[in-house]
């Protein structure tokens, strides 16, 4: 697939950037081939069969990626010093104001 000068200015309108005109047949064809590139990774078998590269000896595994809950050091009610019905109790605004008494 190959790039043209419209869609070069297309792209660069969509990106807010300034081309003028003696850059965009350069531009094209830069684009052009990256487009070519990422056509050619998208042939490459994949899958089960094509291991990616792990550095180190072939004994060293990584864990399994198991998804579990995290316990909580301490439960609910001990890390607050007020606990109800399943809520943080927090002072009122102002509460602890100069002046606050006198309302």
């Amino acid at each position: 697939m190959s790039v043209d000068r419209d869609e070069v200015l297309r792209i660069a309108q969509l990106a807010e950037i300034e081309v003028d005109d003696a850059s965009l047949p350069e531009l094209a064809d830069q684009l052009s081939r990256i487009i070519e590139y990422v056509a050619q990774l998208g042939t490459l078998p994949g899958g089960e069969q094509n291991r990616p590269f792990i550095a180190g000896p072939d004994t060293v595994r990584l864990r399994p990626d198991d998804v579990r809950p995290a316990p909580l050091a301490l439960p609910l009610d001990e890390l607050a010093p007020a606990f109800k019905d399943g809520f943080f109790v927090v002072p009122r605004l102002g509460q602890f104001d100069e002046g606050a008494a006198e309302r």
